[in-house]
């Protein structure tokens, strides 16, 4: 036999062994995996396309939530969900009429003589929020990164302090500039001074004080000498001491207002606007506090002398005159205090 017949010969072995191979193969195979390779290699419409995760439904999908941010917002106790915008409550806006009012004062007393002279301000209508600033609402601008948290080593700015009250409690020792990028990021601004003195006058109107000229006080303003301080912490909580439009809590705490500080009006814009010439690093403080006193202490006739002797002249001043709406107070920029807050305020078109 030649060389190429017994390579042929091989050949033909090969395949026969092949071919009784698959055979047997066949007939071993599970009867549901031959039928399923089956029905694919008779289907028409067999799709091979590449699903388009697009269009898929994601209504039962779940949403990753938000990481709250590290510091004191994490633990914060008066909001649910530091994380969340929805949980934070807005900003409520009150519309103050335009007009024109006689800003100032023309008392003999010395605490008055950087209210001086009386002059006609024309106010443009704005808005004005109801209620001073929130922790709450001061802590969604922290908690997006946009604001800075207030000091814990202010003038009686500890955390406890800060936090005791609750969420609904106006948020203070924060600086100017902290009221002011807070006011940014909402779209608004602090309000002027005269913007500031024309809401707490009812919109102008000849009173000493936000509710009128009754020196009585007490269920008007927030007194924080009281035992039950958290209890009237809570903004609005004195509605009768509240504007004619329904302003709240415009005395009984600091509030910054855009204004630089000058010891008199000579020179102050007549139009509404802010004063930016005076000294950069002190700003107007309005709305007075009554923190330190009570008002049987303020009713005393020893009170003015016994308060020069032992706080000195800065601290000689009773509740119902720094509730005043026309009483101002001169603070550095970069202070962060207990005793101030802040408000919103908007134009209007």
């Amino acid at each position: 036999m030649t060389a190429w017949e017994k390579y042929a010969f091989i050949a033909a072995i090969l395949i026969t062994a092949g071919v009784t191979y698959y055979k047997n193969l066949d007939s071993h195979l599970p009867s549901d995996f031959k039928d399923a390779v089956s029905d694919i290699s008779q289907a028409k419409d067999f799709d091979t396309s590449i699903p388009d995760f697009a269009q898929t439904d994601t209504a039962d999908l779940p949403v990753p939530k938000a990481v709250a941010v590290k510091g004191y917002s994490k633990n914060h106790p008066g909001v649910n969900n530091p994380a969340d915008s929805a949980s934070f409550q807005a900003v409520e806006w009150v519309s103050i009429p335009g007009g024109k009012f006689a800003m100032g004062a023309n008392d003999a007393d010395r605490y008055f003589e950087d209210a001086k002279p009386i002059h006609e301000v024309a106010v443009k209508a704005f808005e004005m929020s109801k209620t001073l600033v929130t922790v709450e609402q001061y802590m969604e601008c922290v908690n997006k990164g946009q604001c800075t948290e207030p000091s814990t080593t202010g003038a009686y700015c500890s955390r406890e302090k800060i936090t005791r009250c609750g969420q609904r409690q106006p948020v203070t020792c924060v600086d100017w500039a902290q009221a002011n990028q807070y006011a940014k990021f909402k779209g608004a601004r602090l309000p002027s001074e005269s913007e500031w003195e024309y809401a707490a006058k009812s919109g102008g109107k000849d009173q000493k004080y936000p509710w009128g000229n009754s020196n009585l006080y007490r269920d008007k303003a927030v007194l924080y000498g009281d035992a039950n301080v958290c209890e009237q912490a809570q903004v609005c909580s004195k509605a009768a001491g509240n504007t004619a439009q329904g302003l709240c809590d415009m005395a009984g705490l600091g509030q910054w207002v855009q204004d630089m500080y000058q010891s008199s009006y000579r020179g102050a814009p007549r139009d509404g606007g802010a004063f930016e010439k005076g000294d950069g690093s002190r700003r107007v403080v309005r709305g007075g506090a009554s923190w330190n006193i009570s008002d049987t202490e303020s009713m005393r006739a020893d009170y003015m002398a016994a308060m020069e002797a032992t706080e000195g002249e800065d601290w000689n001043i009773s509740d119902a005159k720094s509730l005043r709406t026309d009483f101002r107070n001169s603070v550095p920029d970069d202070d962060r205090s207990n005793f101030i807050g802040f408000r919103l305020a908007r134009s209007t078109r």
